[in-house]
């Protein structure tokens, strides 16, 4: 039940995230240009509420006769505030055309289609070999984004107010502690960041040799994951804190989450560098490496899955070509419900309920119960120490058995509790049936553990009692007996 679950979620998160590559390379294209098209107003997709320049700070009296200048005009405070950024209108018009909502579809992008189609076809030829063909790639895709991070950093530091912003990005708000929403949004990221409960780590780590090292690298991946998002924190809000300067606003009116800080925030405070079409150009492909990278994992460990369940030995190298093109077009075909006018309102319900939050909670607790309560946590110590050839620390042990669990139950039941309606820019509420189909989501990977344990149990014979110690008992295979 576990596995289908992973290779549930792993399926949906394959079809939702490439849309975060699709929109970095129409970014990254749009970059390659003398004046950046999101930078001025006057395009075929503005509005007459377009505005270049914002001076909110002028009208800080209240007055609403004050005036803040944009150019040669004079605009009263209410008129100003109803200007709309080229930044985000380029983001909604343009790359996104929303439409008003989910039940509206709308046309779809031909643009968007092309960059879709593009990202599958670098995505299918980078994985369609297997791992060897794809670990060297990961050798380019891995490493590039660390010198253009460094680059960025060099470059960020030097803008004007940019310390204000690595101040504001390390000094912790206490009271925030308080909030659910924190603890849920934290812990989703953790599980998401190291992929746990998705399986793809799990697949990959099938190719390795039997006495590989697997605990050591669970904490180099640990440690090399958790430093990059902190020093990747600098080189975000040392340019942030510099669009504040500039804007002569708090920087918190500036930090975006999600797709708004790669798509609005980042490409805003680029328009105001010099030479911005090349910072720009090196922050979206950079974006577009980092992306492929999860791509290629999830992609790779859904096709093992799916191989793993029909073993043909001696079979050749086209059985493994025509899953892997399967999946990537069915997983296209499901992204062309994105690249519609509402399609954010579709990406949105997928990145929320089907691949994150309470689903990959559900699947680390049970992953935790199964080895720890189930199967045997010091089994399962015993079976580590056959591998790398010394038993793990015993607080591993406790961490199965005890910490992951209460950790896992206690931010599910936070988000249960805490369960709001999804909504869109913190204006748009979705409807019923919205959250509806975002629970069907959810579910389809939720219900598979429980479905699972009852249609075994139904399919043996005996007392309840016999069923469960014979499904209970593991199986070794000639795979595990060798060694």
């Amino acid at each position: 039940g576990l596995g289908l679950a992973s290779m549930v979620i792993v399926f949906f998160c394959n079809s939702y995230y490439i849309m975060i590559l699709v929109w970095g390379l129409f970014y990254l294209v749009h970059s390659l240009t003398d004046t950046l098209p999101w930078a001025t107003c006057g395009h075929a997709w503005n509005t007459e509420q377009c505005a270049e320049l914002f001076h909110l700070e002028l009208c800080r009296n209240g007055s609403s006769n004050a005036s803040a200048g944009t150019g040669p005009f004079n605009l009263s405070c209410a008129d100003l505030a109803s200007k709309r950024s080229p930044v985000i209108e380029f983001w909604e018009n343009k790359v996104l055309r929303l439409s008003g909502d989910l039940s509206e579809p709308g046309e779809m992008n031909w643009q968007m289609i092309l960059c879709l189609v593009t990202t599958w076809v670098v995505v299918y030829f980078c994985i369609w070999k297997g791992v060897k063909s794809t670990g060297k790639i990961v050798y380019f895709t891995a490493l590039f984004p660390y010198v253009v991070l460094i680059l960025l950093l060099v470059h960020g530091v030097t803008l004007p107010g940019a310390l204000g912003g690595i101040v504001y990005y390390l000094k912790p708000d206490w009271s925030k502690l308080a909030e659910a929403q924190v603890w849920i949004d934290a812990g989703t990221q953790i599980f998401f960041s190291y992929a746990i409960g998705l399986g793809a780590l799990t697949a990959l780590g099938s190719y390795n040799r039997f006495h590989n090292n697997c605990y050591r690298d669970a904490y180099i991946l640990a440690v090399i994951n958790s430093s990059t998002s902190f020093f990747a924190g600098f080189v975000v809000f040392s340019v942030l804190g510099f669009m504040a300067s500039e804007q002569g606003v708090d920087i918190s009116k500036v930090a975006e989450s999600g797709p708004g800080l790669a798509f609005i925030a980042y490409p805003k405070a680029v328009t105001l560098m010099p030479l911005s079409p090349l910072w720009a150009t090196l922050f979206f492909f950079m974006l577009l490496v980092l992306g492929l990278d999860s791509q290629f994992v999830g992609v790779e460990g859904f096709i093992t899955g799916i191989l793993d369940l029909f073993p043909q030995p001696g079979a050749g190298s086209l059985r493994r070509e025509l899953p892997a093109a399967l999946c990537c077009v069915v997983c296209c075909l499901i992204d062309l419900s994105m690249v519609t006018q509402g399609g954010m309102y579709v990406f949105q319900l997928f990145d929320n309920y089907s691949a994150s939050g309470i689903t990959l909670l559900w699947q680390a607790f049970w992953e935790c119960v199964v080895i720890a309560w189930v199967y045997g946590a010091d089994r399962f110590m015993d079976d580590v120490a056959r591998m790398i050839g010394y038993r793990p620390l015993p607080f591993m042990k406790w961490c199965w058995a005890v910490v992951t669990p209460l950790v896992c139950v206690g931010i599910f039941v936070f988000h249960v509790v805490n369960y709001k309606p999804l909504t869109y820019n913190k204006t748009y509420v979705y409807p019923w049936w919205g959250d509806a189909i975002g629970w069907v989501l959810a579910l389809s990977s939720m219900l598979c553990i429980p479905c699972t344990v009852l249609y075994k149990l139904l399919r043996c014979k005996g007392s309840l009692r016999e069923r469960w110690q014979l499904l209970t008992t593991p199986i070794w295979g000639h795979h595990h007996l060798e060694y």
